[in-house]
């Protein structure tokens, strides 16, 4: 039923559940597992800071480049431990648009994301999941 699966995966421990339970999906369903992480937008200063000095926006995009490649590398690591191969994916733009694309274009049966058990941002939370079940051409499960 299920042969391509996509993992909403940022540094959250909501996002590493999420990830845990991909790989054990698609291990037991020899299916084929992606992780997707939007990335996000540099800080409105970063304009400011480089007014000040023209390098440090390249500086910051390479800080940046660097934290989601070791972000992605750990995911490939864990799921390799566990005998699942990863596929990682950057994606840029607004988060639940950015992965919507991104499973149309991957065809993907089922995106699993993680769901904050508690946080002070519930309303903000609830509407992203909500708005992602809304547009995901794909069934999606919420993991705790």
């Amino acid at each position: 039923m299920f042969r391509k699966i996509a993992v909403a995966y940022n540094e959250s421990p909501e996002a590493k559940r999420a990830l845990a339970s991909a790989i054990q999906l698609a291990k037991n369903l020899n299916a084929d597992v992606q992780a997707v992480t939007v990335v996000a937008d540099l800080p409105a200063y970063t304009a400011y800071a480089g007014a000040a000095d023209a390098s440090l926006t390249r500086v910051l995009q390479e800080d940046r480049t660097t934290v989601y490649g070791s972000l992605q590398d750990a995911a490939r690591t864990y799921a390799s431990d566990h005998g699942v191969e990863l596929s990682c994916h950057l994606v840029e733009g607004h988060e639940v648009e950015a992965i919507v694309d991104f499973l149309r274009s991957q065809k993907v049966d089922l995106l699993v994301v993680g769901l904050h058990q508690r946080d002070l941002y519930i309303a903000r939370l609830w509407s992203t999941v909500y708005e992602l079940a809304q547009e995901a051409p794909c069934s999606v499960l919420g993991v705790h």
